[in-house]
This record gives C-alpha cells, structure tokens and sequence, in this order.
C-alpha cells in the first residue's frame, strides 16, 4: 500500500497532473516545455520532474545540454486515462473539456474519444478483432480490411477504459497501427498545441476524407 500511496500523492499536485496530461501522446517533451505547460518556473518544474522520474511515471532521456522526458511506458498512460474517466464520473458535471476533444484525441499513441470507441465497436462487430490471450487479435479477415485501410504489421490490441466515454478503445499495437496510418493518411490531423493546454496536445480532428473512408468502409458514423 505504501507505493500505491506515494504514487497517488505524486498524481495529486496540480502542476504535475498539468506535465503528465501534456505527455499522454506519448511524444517527448524538453522540462522547459513541461514548465510552460504547468505555468510554473523551470527551476520548479526540475523538482516535479525529478520526483516523477524517481516515482518511475516518467523517463528522462539527455540530449546535450536538453532533458526530454516521457510517460514511462503505456501502462502509465492507461492510468493516468482510467482516473480522468473516474473524476468525470465522480464530478457528475456535464463533460468540461469541449465536443471537439470528446469526439477524438489520443491517449498514448492510440485514438480515444468517441472515434476510438466507434472503431473498437465495428471491429468486433465484423470480426475483424477476435478475442486472445491478454486481449484481441487480429483475424485474417480484419489483416486484410486493415491493410486496405493502410494500416499493417500490427495485429495484437487490448482494452484501454475511454476517459470521457467510460467504454474501451483500442490500446496496443493494433491502436498504434490504427493512429498512425490516419495520421500519415491524412484522415486524422494533430492542432497546434496552445502553450498553456495540456489537453490540446492530444487533439485530433476528423478530415472529411477520413469521415467519408471511415463511413463507407467501417460503417462509422459521428
């Protein structure tokens, strides 16, 4: 129990909540950025940071006379997803952060939202993922409905609890394969984050060739 509190009280600050939100894309981002991101100064951002990396929720890679730092694995990035899915239940308020970031983001490097459920939903629904052990897997039906879609070399996949719509979207390989092929495709697009939101470095948006591949292909409709 002694770790589990010691990691709670490390979730607890709010600056720190700030800098690991701002890292669930799974990108690495230099302290003086983290700093930017948690309206605090550098030299205070280095003592969150340090405890953080000590508490191994983060990694610190060195680059010269730069420190970039990341969430230290997808298991932290789960983590981190689940609470903010228990806050909003718990805070019974109406959804604070905007119809945009619902309806599509990225949790690590995978997509979450209202998308990510909806593709988690069709690709069970057509048997495009089958259930194995420690999740799903790819069948052969659904390697080649991806492959078509572009996204290959990645069959396994898990469950990974939506924050916002407290059902799964697709974790692992497979939701990393997905994310990056509609990126690289052009169907989903990264805003430029603002300095001072955590959230926005999580955003996607939908293009109109995304919706429209998505619709007629998998059926998916937001």
């Amino acid at each position: 129990m002694t770790g589990f509190a010691a990691t709670a009280a490390l979730l607890a600050d709010p600056a720190r909540a700030a800098m690991l939100s701002a890292l669930l894309p799974g990108e690495a981002l230099t302290a003086g950025e983290l700093a930017r991101v948690a309206g605090i100064t550098p030299s205070t951002a280095s003592e969150h940071l340090a405890r953080l990396v000590d508490g191994q929720l983060l990694l610190l890679h060195r680059q010269g006379r730069h420190h970039y730092f990341r969430l230290a694995g997808e298991e932290v990035a789960s983590m981190l997803e689940v609470l903010g899915g228990l806050q909003a239940r718990n805070g019974r308020a109406a959804w604070p952060h905007g119809e945009a970031f619902r309806t599509a983001r990225l949790c690590w490097n995978h997509v979450a939202g209202r998308l990510g459920v909806a593709l988690h939903e069709r690709l069970t629904a057509r048997a495009w993922i089958a259930p194995a052990p420690g999740g799903w897997q790819a069948t052969a039906e659904g390697t080649a409905g991806l492959a078509a879609l572009g996204v290959t070399g990645a069959g396994e996949c898990r469950d990974c609890m939506d924050w916002s719509e407290r059902r799964p979207h697709l974790a692992g390989a497979l939701g990393t394969a997905m994310a990056s092929a509609f990126q690289a495709g052009g169907w989903l697009r990264r805003p430029t984050p603002r300095a001072d939101n955590p959230l926005d470095r999580r955003r996607l948006t939908l293009s109109p060739e995304g919706a429209r591949q998505l619709r007629e292909t998998l059926g998916v409709a937001l």
